[in-house]
């Protein structure tokens, strides 16, 4: 029988790229990560023994732990993290119940190195538009919620990434992984290399590459999102602020993604023969 404090792989996929998810926190030992490298999306590999120190890292309230099984790893520490008031949940099943269950995992070989706050560093050229919003958005919501993202004038994105430890993303240059690749968009490249082609995903890369493209023939939204993309740059003169506000965006297009592609609207609605509107 399943624990009153577990959450099945299904649930949980409904939760991951919400703003409103909650921490994911995977607790495996290094054996069993190294049999399966790979992390649920979202989620930043903890000690299961070093609770103390690392619960300060913990953005929320409510936090679901994984370990390999959803045994006594996560079952400890979520038990830990309840006494020290904390809203926490097990992974039925851990990450051997994720992968049978078809999910998606994020290759950890194909993250940056962290820096000494636990988080990934990413740097690209200033005043974005679509690609250097999209792609923030999808590591924030699907792989490392603590990113930071620098914003930088075009010719020092790589100096910049040298010195300070950075990825460069989305700039036209050799040697740059994260970047354009052939009728690709960055977009288009995260979503292959992490591992996160889902369905919803996939539909939204392909509106994110028409935007970014100058292909508005590719989905009928590609035009939507340009239009909301450059009202954003002229609304906003510093780049943070942008992403930000840029989060809501993508955050609506992916649900929309996901669960609205059938839906349609229109006013007035349709009366019953005979009635009238009141």
């Amino acid at each position: 029988m399943a624990s009153t404090s577990s959450i099945s792989s299904s649930k949980l996929a409904r939760l991951i790229g919400r703003p409103d998810c909650p921490d994911l926190v995977d607790v495996r030992t290094d054996e069993d990560f190294a049999a399966d490298p790979r992390l649920v999306p979202g989620c930043v590999r903890r000690p299961y023994d070093q609770v103390e120190d690392w619960l300060d890292g913990i953005r929320g309230s409510r936090v679901i732990v994984i370990c390999q099984r959803g045994l006594k790893l996560s079952e400890g520490v979520a038990a830990w993290l309840r006494h020290h008031g904390m809203e926490a949940e097990i992974l039925e099943g851990g990450t051997e119940a994720w992968g049978a269950s078809g999910q998606p995992a994020v290759p950890e070989a194909k993250l940056p190195r962290r820096d000494q706050a636990g988080r990934t560093v990413w740097v690209t050229r200033s005043r974005p538009k679509i690609d250097r919003i999209a792609c923030p958005w999808l590591i924030r919501r699907f792989v490392d919620p603590q990113a930071a993202f620098l914003f930088v004038s075009p010719p020092e994105v790589q100096s910049v990434a040298e010195r300070f430890g950075a990825t460069p993303f989305d700039i036209d240059a050799k040697n740059v992984f994260w970047t354009h690749r052939g009728e690709l968009c960055s977009f288009d490249v995260f979503v292959e290399e992490l591992g996160l082609g889902t369905e919803p995903m996939l539909r939204l890369a392909t509106i994110v590459r028409g935007a970014d493209t100058a292909r508005p023939d590719l989905a009928p939204e590609c035009a939507g999102l340009l239009a909301a993309s450059l009202g954003l740059s002229r609304m906003y003169a510093e780049d943070l602020a942008q992403l930000e506000a840029g989060m809501g965006l993508y955050d609506a297009f992916y649900r929309w993604c996901r669960d609205a592609v059938d839906e349609t609207h229109n006013w007035p609605a349709r009366q019953p023969t005979g009635q009238v509107a009141a």
